[in-house]
């Protein structure tokens, strides 16, 4: 049976689920305030208490990681999460870069039948609208290959399976270049000055990409003809 836990309680569980899935070592408090748009001794607070419930593991002045209940919820709030993105886009019809703050509050939703019903209704599926693994009803991802476009070379091609930020600025941009996910990009040149990359988008459209923004696209690459 599940804690009864707040909202509050449930962002700082995913808010530590992410910056232990990004790093190996524990969570700053800095790094989870950043995460959440908090302070330090905020998130000091907050760790204390997740600590009584054994939801973390905390070391002071260290940093923090879950428990195996504390990544059990952490996993169980992702799942609900890109699960609703993914009704949110393909059967309401919003757009990418619109369904991550609608989702931030249904994901909240404490009905584990109802999360599993969408699931069936969605007919299970494997990654969200930003090419995130969904996890299963018993917390299993399905992997992928996915590595960065700022490392390829000149002359390889791939194709989109996801982005790091779901940020609306971010995904706007994308559109405004026809990026999204499913679609081909070949490197045609890269710049030893500031390492950006000219790509043909769908071999059609010739876009010149920063090397921040290379590092936040994910592609799977593809074999040479």
């Amino acid at each position: 049976m599940d804690i009864d836990l707040t909202a509050t309680e449930e962002n700082y569980l995913k808010a530590i689920y992410k910056a232990n899935e990004s790093s190996s070592s524990l969570a700053s408090t800095n790094t989870i305030a950043r995460y959440l748009s908090t302070s330090a001794a905020s998130v000091t607070d907050m760790m204390k208490k997740l600590s009584q419930k054994n939801l973390v593991i905390y070391q002071k002045y260290h940093g923090v990681k879950l428990s195996q209940e504390g990544s059990r919820l952490a996993t169980a709030l992702v799942r609900k999460h890109r699960l609703w993105e993914t009704f949110l886009v393909e059967k309401l019809g919003f757009s990418w870069e619109e369904v991550h703050d609608i989702a931030e509050q249904l994901e909240h939703v404490r009905s584990n039948e109802l999360v599993d019903r969408l699931d069936q209704f969605l007919d299970y599926p494997k990654y969200d609208p930003h090419g995130d693994p969904i996890p299963s009803a018993d917390g299993k991802f399905t992997l992928r290959e996915r590595i960065a476009l700022s490392n390829l070379s000149i002359g390889e091609s791939s194709i989109l399976v996801g982005v790091k930020h779901h940020d609306k600025v971010f995904l706007d941009y994308l559109n405004q270049n026809r990026i999204n996910i499913g679609v081909t990009m070949n490197i045609l040149s890269k710049s030893l000055y500031d390492h950006s990359i000219r790509v043909l988008i769908e071999n059609e459209t010739e876009i010149l990409v920063t090397d921040e923004t290379a590092k936040n696209l994910l592609v799977r690459k593809l074999s040479a003809d």
